[in-house]
């Protein structure tokens, strides 16, 4: 497989932001086209791309040559909860513009990334399997749900070659949260760096499967170069690299900050939280593509908070 011209759509969302130079860095600058509906001043290579409208995303992939995408412009769990409509139209709208430009103009692979978003409350809570009850009870999850099937069906249908993969909470210190549920995670981290303490908006017993957002990116590129006669599964590999609750999350900050303090006040994201499962089992990823996660809780926390440091000590010298 081939990568000669890589877009990148949602290019400046969490995952984006850190997907474009990591292929960068692949691959070379040149190969890689960064889009997103709002332009980035930092990077000259960025095209202004609105995934909703067909015509513009049939451009893009002509003009470019485009043989393949990493699709990640979505609107994400709470904020989808807030403008329903618009989760609906850029999750599931665009994503069809991608699949019928990519059929279109024979992109040889379309990367097409989940979460956790498809489980629902009917889910098992523990190492839930691939297979399984899902009956998300988002607007997001409905989305991604329908993205995987649709995935599977361009697939079936027409021979696209769509691949994805059920991300968790993914855990960054280097692009703001953009809207999920998961985020308290960050906000946590970068408050006590700050020397501040931290109003939590989930409960500290909400357990949910996380990610550092390297072992994330890692794990895009790996399905996406994985040999295609090795793969049972097409959109819907769970993967994880450990759980944990905010609570847990809590006292590993506190072994640097130990006068670190959170308090626990619940809002409207706890119901999603809570129809979502403790932990995954992602077996089905180890045996078809090799999947292997490097950072543990500790391990992620601890680099989390060496690069904050190091960032604020950048700003402010």
């Amino acid at each position: 497989m081939t990568f000669e011209k890589i877009l990148v759509t949602g290019a400046g969302g969490q995952i984006g932001s850190e997907l474009v130079p990591f292929l960068s860095d692949v691959f070379g600058k040149d190969r890689v086209i960064p889009s997103d509906i709002r332009l980035s001043t930092a990077d000259s290579r960025f095209v202004k791309l609105d995934v909703t409208d067909r015509a513009a995303v049939d451009l893009v992939v002509e003009k470019h040559k485009v043989d393949t995408v990493f699709h990640l412009a979505a609107i994400l769990s709470a904020s989808g909860e807030k403008n329903p409509e618009l989760a609906y139209r850029v999750n599931i709208s665009g994503l069809y513009n991608v699949f019928e430009s990519a059929l279109k103009n024979k992109v040889g692979l379309v990367m097409t990334p989940s979460s956790i978003g498809v489980f629902g409350p009917d889910t098992p809570k523990e190492n839930v399997p691939i297979e399984t009850i899902t009956r998300p009870v988002t607007m997001y999850g409905i989305t991604k749900l329908m993205a995987e099937y649709l995935g599977n069906y361009y697939h079936s249908r027409f021979g696209l070659n769509a691949r994805g993969l059920r991300f968790p909470g993914l855990i960054s210190y280097k692009t703001p949260p953009g809207g999920g549920t998961t985020d308290y995670s960050v906000e946590m981290i970068i408050e006590a760096v700050k020397g501040k303490n931290y109003a939590c908006f989930l409960k500290e017993d909400s357990k949910l499967p996380m990610m550092y957002m390297p072992d994330a990116l890692d794990s895009l590129l790996k399905l996406a170069e994985a040999e295609d006669s090795r793969l049972k599964h097409r959109t819907d590999f769970n993967i994880t690299s450990f759980s944990v609750t905010p609570k847990q999350l809590e006292t590993e900050i506190k072994r640097y900050y130990p006068s670190f303090e959170v308090t626990y006040h619940p809002d409207f994201r706890q119901a999603i939280a809570d129809s979502w499962p403790g932990s995954l089992d992602a077996s089905a990823a180890v045996q078809e593509w090799d999947f292997h996660p490097n950072f543990s809780l500790q391990a992620t926390t601890m680099d989390m908070i060496s690069n904050l440091r190091g960032k604020q000590i950048s700003q402010t010298a």
